[in-house]
């Protein structure tokens, strides 16, 4: 079994920045972490994926070069730095895990635990 809780999440200009935690909890190593963004009325969207030992990492287009996934292993934490926030990406932020497979998992019929997400809402 696997908890997970996220953090971080707020209010912020246009511009501005953000970094969410996941804190974990149970055997995570044996997971594959991601960060999924859902915007009222619209599907949960894939944001960024990372293996504990940080080696495999995928990021959606959307965030590409804005956004930074990272984890330390010792905290049993997974983080998602967000800078050059735009209005777009208001949404809740939800953290998962999914069994560590071959195939990266960029969906999130693949991810098996899920926190219960952090609100963000950038404003312009």
């Amino acid at each position: 079994q696997v908890q997970l809780v996220e953090s971080g999440g707020g209010l912020v200009q246009a511009g501005g920045s953000l970094r969410l935690s996941c804190a974990a909890s149970g055997r995570t190593f044996t997971y594959v972490m991601g960060w999924f963004r859902q915007a009222p009325g619209q599907e949960r969207e894939f944001v960024a994926t990372i293996t504990w030992s940080g080696r495999n990492i995928r990021y959606a287009d959307s965030v590409k070069g804005r956004i930074t996934i990272s984890a330390d292993i010792a905290k049993n934490t997974v983080y998602l730095q967000m800078n050059s926030l735009k209005p777009e990406d208001t949404a809740v932020y939800l953290c998962a895990a999914a069994t560590y497979s071959m195939i990266v998992p960029l969906t999130a019929s693949e991810y098996d635990y899920w926190g219960q997400g952090t609100q963000v809402t950038v404003s312009s």
